[in-house]
């Protein structure tokens, strides 16, 4: 099956099952499709996959920001870049519980939190722990996304209930090296193996328009598609330039175009047909049609509220009414008598956390 062939075999025929041996050659064909083309496959294997109608809605809080010792050149939360964040301690159990009722009662399925760490600390894991069973039992599925986690930091996480772990790999592996220093792509796969033998879902994308090629776009979603196992959720983060951070100081980077863009979401939903593929950083700056464009090439997932970390998100007033124009729904979560979640829900993943860049 070539990468430019239809997503059925036949007219009628079942779903053709997810491949994990694209190859390079054949991702960056499918972003060389006409424009209408592209769009008319990724609809046709969204809708092979998922009720077209339904978007998964999760809302993200940072308990604990800045301070991150990493150099990613894209985050606001490296404590290298003067860019007006100030480090906070980890929130209390009682005041994210607050945050997250809150988000429960907005409409919110999914509730992610994201702490600015490297990687936690032996120390951090209970606090955390605490965190998500006590979120969990508000009925809410659970992510977190707290950096770099050893084996067993990953089985405490999921002990406590978590549901999925957000760690983007950012860009292409090719590129990696421009953007980030502090650590190696293969400390991100590591933990993304970590997570997955703990039995959690993982959340991995990365972020586009950081003054990459399109080739190296089709990099990094090669790399995600070729995985073992095919992110849970694939958040694709628009790049957002704040000021203090090298991308923004530098002012060599040209804001991507919005066509390539959707060309990005496309191809994501062609390449791992039953991920989630989540709107991230960068939705504030997007116009409806922009984010209309993107649901209709396979986008399926959003983060809602006010806050990305520490960039700016649509509000909710903003999203509710976006919806009802294109009749869109917010999916909804069942969860089960042992706390398991079904019905495909997948969350976007914390925006990438300051150890994966401050994105989703």
């Amino acid at each position: 099956m070539s990468a430019v062939s239809p997503a059925r075999s036949q007219a009628g025929s079942e779903p053709v099952a997810p491949r994990h041996d694209w190859s390079r050659r054949e991702v960056e064909a499918l972003f060389a499709l006409p424009f209408p083309e592209l769009l008319h496959r990724a609809a046709s294997v969204h809708r092979e996959n998922f009720d077209p109608a339904e978007v998964q809605v999760s809302t993200l809080l940072s308990v604990k920001t800045g301070g991150c010792p990493e150099d990613c050149a894209y985050c606001p939360q490296a404590q290298r870049y003067n860019t007006g964040v100030d480090a906070t301690k980890l929130m209390s159990t009682e005041d994210v519980l607050a945050k997250a009722r809150q988000a429960r009662a907005a409409g919110a399925s999914r509730f992610c939190m994201g702490a600015a760490w490297r990687s936690p600390k032996d120390r951090d894991i209970p606090k955390v722990a605490e965190m998500i069973r006590e979120v969990k039992a508000l009925g809410l599925e659970t992510c977190a996304t707290l950096g770099m986690l050893s084996g067993s930091q990953a089985q405490a996480l999921k002990a406590a209930g978590l549901d999925y772990y957000n760690h983007n790999i950012d860009t292409d592996p090719e590129y990696y090296d421009s953007i980030i220093r502090t650590r190696e792509i293969q400390d991100r796969l590591d933990t993304l193996s970590h997570v997955r033998d703990a039995g959690m879902k993982t959340c991995c994308g990365g972020i586009v328009g950081m003054g990459e090629s399109r080739a190296q776009r089709a990099g990094l979603l090669h790399t995600l598609a070729t995985l073992p196992a095919h992110p849970d959720s694939v958040p694709i983060n628009r790049l957002v330039q704040v000021a203090g951070t090298p991308l923004a100081e530098q002012n060599t980077v040209a804001e991507l175009d919005p066509f390539e863009f959707v060309r990005t979401i496309a191809v994501a939903r062609i390449l791992m047909p039953k991920s989630m593929v989540r709107l991230s950083a960068g939705r504030e700056q997007m116009s409806d049609e922009l984010q209309a464009l993107c649901f209709c090439a396979g986008a399926n997932s959003i983060f809602y509220g006010e806050k990305l970390l520490t960039t700016g998100n649509p509000d909710t007033e903003r999203d509710l009414a976006l919806f009802a124009r294109l009749g869109l729904r917010p999916m909804q979560v069942t969860v089960d008598a042992d706390g398991h979640d079904h019905g495909g829900t997948v969350h976007a993943d914390i925006v990438h956390d300051c150890r994966q860049g401050c994105a989703a």
